[in-house]
């Protein structure tokens, strides 16, 4: 059963990973328009409006001689494969993705990641995949 949840799993970060990315891009330089039903925010949570504290990414920057570290928190329990947060996105103020941390909901108990990066400044949203409520997005100035 494993091996399924893996390949589920495999095929939702590849499918997410390419779709969101190509869909910011095409906004050409707009902001993504909220409520697109292909992610959610906090002023438009959509289908999930009583999700918000548990899906929303937060995120808190530090910087530090040049260095900027990025840690995002979703507040969301991880009930191993059945009900977890999938992966953290990292994108740049274009929404070009910048990195991203996938999670093992049987090793991992919180849906904590920590980005670094060099010589940053600007805005970064995060993404935040839920097995079961979607993808849900946040920014913050760098």
């Amino acid at each position: 059963m494993q091996r399924r949840d893996f390949i589920k799993l495999s095929v939702t970060s590849l499918g997410a990973s390419i779709v969101i990315p190509s869909i910011a891009l095409a906004e050409n330089d707009k902001a993504i328009k909220a409520g697109s039903d292909i992610y959610y925010t906090k002023d438009d949570p959509g289908r999930w409006s009583g999700k918000v504290a548990t899906h929303l990414p937060n995120i808190d920057i530090e910087k530090t001689d040049g260095k900027i570290t990025v840690k995002v928190v979703t507040a969301h329990e991880m009930k191993g494969y059945e009900h977890y947060i999938v992966k953290h996105v990292l994108l740049d103020q274009n929404y070009k993705f910048l990195n991203e941390y996938l999670f093992d909901p049987i090793k991992e108990k919180a849906a904590i990641s920590t980005f670094t990066l060099e010589n940053y400044s600007g805005s970064l949203y995060v993404l935040s995949m839920c097995n079961k409520h979607d993808v849900w997005l946040n920014s913050a100035k760098a």
